[in-house]
């Protein structure tokens, strides 16, 4: 597995092995050690995954402090455009924005740390994203951001998105609690 800057403080593109054959493929997406050694957590509290036809937009998510958290997605099954945007006052990267396209082929991952709002674009019917989370999944603490009101070109016109995300604040709007250190 390797592991790849982003330009935001530890947030990183990982990229794994894919064993392919003529049965298919084989990914290993998380061992305890090897994150260790690279310095990423491993005190997942939940996981779960999403399913989504093409052309839907989900994000820009996070939970808020206290019960703020790190997150591993990646994408089990057709592509996804993965959208990031830091919500650290503090940062050098406050409120920019970088994109990675995922999918299983590729075998890459987003290991997105505390204060940075994630979504994506799903690229293709039935995009399975499967997420790790540092914290249990707290109501009262679920946020987000408007998708459309970040620094990002969404290559779509007119995308398929809830109605809760398109009640969240506007980037400008939203009063970050979050700081890189």
């Amino acid at each position: 597995m390797d592991r790849q800057e982003t330009g935001f403080a530890g947030c990183f593109e990982l990229k794994c092995n894919v064993l392919s054959d003529n049965r298919g493929a084989f990914v290993k997406t998380f061992h305890n050690e090897v994150f260790e050694a690279m310095g990423l957590r491993t005190d997942w509290k939940e996981e779960y995954y999403s399913v989504s036809s093409k052309n839907v937009v989900r994000g820009m998510h996070f939970q808020t402090p206290p019960f703020e958290h790190a997150k591993l997605v990646y994408c089990l099954q057709g592509e996804v455009l993965d959208v990031v945007v830091d919500l650290r006052v503090d940062s050098p990267t406050y409120l920019q924005c970088r994109s990675f396209e995922l999918s299983p082929a590729r075998g890459n991952s987003i290991y997105i740390p505390a204060g940075i709002a994630h979504g994506f674009l799903s690229l293709t019917d039935g995009a399975v994203m499967q997420y790790k989370v540092t914290s249990v999944y707290s109501p009262e603490h679920d946020a987000g951001v408007l998708w459309s009101s970040i620094d990002f070109k969404w290559p779509i016109e007119t995308p398929i998105v809830s109605v809760r995300d398109n009640q969240h604040v506007g980037i400008n709007e939203y009063a970050s609690a979050f700081s890189v250190g």
